[in-house]
């Protein structure tokens, strides 16, 4: 599947909530706002089961353009440690207007911060 780079996203940590899981996993879902390039403001859910060293997430997001318009978005990916409080991820996005995006970044879990770019998948 070919990609096209489209730009980068910022997101900083509001909340999160710890819950039970399946298999006494621990559910980490972390609410996060920022902005994405061509998406304008971006609010962003995301829940995380796995563990500290690496797992699996569910994001679901949505965004308001500079022209005022908005696009919603449900995906899912994967994380792993790269070191001392940080995680690479790596997602793709089906997006309300039919594009599909993959994200790839890295969470900073001391500062609370989601950071990458962002790629439109044909």
């Amino acid at each position: 599947m070919a990609s096209k780079a489209i730009g980068k996203f910022s997101l900083k940590s509001i909340t999160s909530t710890l819950t039970p899981g399946p298999g006494g996993s621990v559910l980490n879902t972390v609410n996060w706002e920022g902005t994405a390039t061509g998406f304008g403001a971006l609010f962003l859910t995301s829940t995380f089961v796995g563990g500290t060293k690496s797992g699996t997430f569910s994001l679901c997001m949505t965004s308001f353009l500079d022209n005022g318009d908005g696009i919603d978005g449900n995906g899912s990916g994967r994380f792993e440690s790269i070191g001392k409080n940080r995680w690479r991820s790596q997602a793709v996005t089906t997006m309300s207007d039919g594009r599909r995006v993959s994200g790839e970044g890295e969470i900073d879990l001391a500062s609370r911060t989601w950071k990458g770019k962002i790629s439109e998948l044909s």
